[in-house]
């Protein structure tokens, strides 16, 4: 092979050396700085001369330093090399004369007053940037917020994982028969687990997290209502299969959700827990408010005939109005904050997801 000098286009800042050298499809790279501050270039590739063995050097003006960064592509080869001195140059070479193959690269050419413009512009930023930091007060309490946060997180996942564990093993043992006594094998942890649900409403108040108030309380609102009014009181509703289902469909939406915010807590994210946690409440998300509204629907002749909860009314509007109306009312109510909730999980997933691609990006 003819050993051949590619095209090298240069541009220059303050305090970097660019090079674009036209070689495609580059490949056995050797570029090197030797002592007395020349470049040595050897390359094969395809340049002006066609499939060759391709070099150059180049012995600067003013040193320079002797870390080389540099990209091949399939058209090109970049080379960035920074100054020793940040200082314009009035040429790129030692020797006047300009080598043959070298022009300048317009793409990235700039006089040394456009060079300077921008050189204070980056600097006008960077003190922007460091005068906006500075004005911003840090919180002093980020450490004692982020561990509470991951300690209540980590509870509420061992709390709803020894409910999904649990009802899963008995679910294999005892078959069908273990939807009956669901209630009282697993009632006490659902109760801890619900009522520590609670600081899911107060936490966004008190700004320690940036999910919106009013989800999370219809959310804990409409399971607590279920579990300490519909199944709590009412001991028919306690053997009741539907149990089963509402304690195992919220139980495993947990088992995500939680870890999900216990990583974020620590700055780490596992694709795969992003992914199950934005996209499995698709589905189980409005099956539970399903197997919820199948519970109320149940209890409402309980009610009826038990007279549990009623509300006394003047004897001219009758003796009492059952808790069943009020309930009714509570099922239309449910359906709203479902489609509410779910058009806000929609939401939620649509940005996480559109921040990752523009990440990747």
């Amino acid at each position: 092979m003819q050993i051949l000098t590619p095209h090298v286009y240069w541009a220059q800042r303050h305090g970097e050396i660019y090079l674009r050298v036209e070689l495609s499809d580059a490949k056995n790279l050797n570029i090197s700085l030797q002592e007395n501050n020349t470049l040595q270039f050897r390359a094969q590739g395809h340049g002006a001369k066609g499939d060759n063995e391709y070099e150059f050097s180049l012995s600067f003006l003013e040193p320079v330093r002797p870390e080389i960064d540099h990209k091949s592509t399939q058209r090109q080869v970049d080379i960035k090399i920074k100054k020793q001195e940040e200082r314009w140059w009035d040429r790129l070479t030692l020797q006047e004369k300009k080598p043959v193959f070298l022009a300048p690269d317009f793409d990235r050419w700039l006089d040394e007053s456009d060079a300077e413009m921008e050189l204070q512009a980056k600097e006008e930023k960077r003190l922007n940037k460091i005068s906006v930091e500075s004005r911003v007060r840090k919180d002093p309490y980020i450490g004692l917020k982020k561990g509470y946060l991951f300690v209540y997180n980590l509870v509420q996942f061992l709390g709803f994982s020894w409910i999904f564990v649990n009802m899963t093993v008995r679910l294999f043992i005892l078959g069908q028969d273990s939807f009956y006594d669901t209630f009282h094998t697993m009632a006490d942890m659902m109760y801890f687990c619900q009522m520590m649900a609670v600081l899911e409403v107060i936490n966004p108040l008190l700004g320690l997290v940036k999910t919106g108030f009013i989800p999370a309380m219809i959310q804990v609102a409409g399971r607590n209502v279920i579990l300490f009014v519909i199944f709590g009181t009412v001991e028919e509703m306690q053997n009741k299969p539907v149990v089963f289902f509402v304690f195992y469909l919220w139980s495993t939406i947990e088992l995500f959700r939680y870890p999900f915010y216990m990583l974020a807590c620590m700055g780490t994210e596992w694709k795969l827990l992003t992914w199950l946690r934005y996209s499995l409440w698709i589905p189980l998300y409005p099956l539970g408010v399903i197997a919820e509204a199948v519970a109320v629907i149940q209890s409402l002749p309980i009610f009826d005939e038990t007279r549990l909860f009623s509300i006394p009314l003047p004897s001219v509007l009758g003796h009492s109005l059952s808790f069943s109306y009020i309930l009714q009312l509570y099922l239309v109510i449910m359906f709203l904050g479902l489609f509410f909730n779910f058009q806000h999980l929609y939401k939620q997933r649509k940005r996480r997801f559109r921040s990752r691609k523009r990440k990747v990006h």
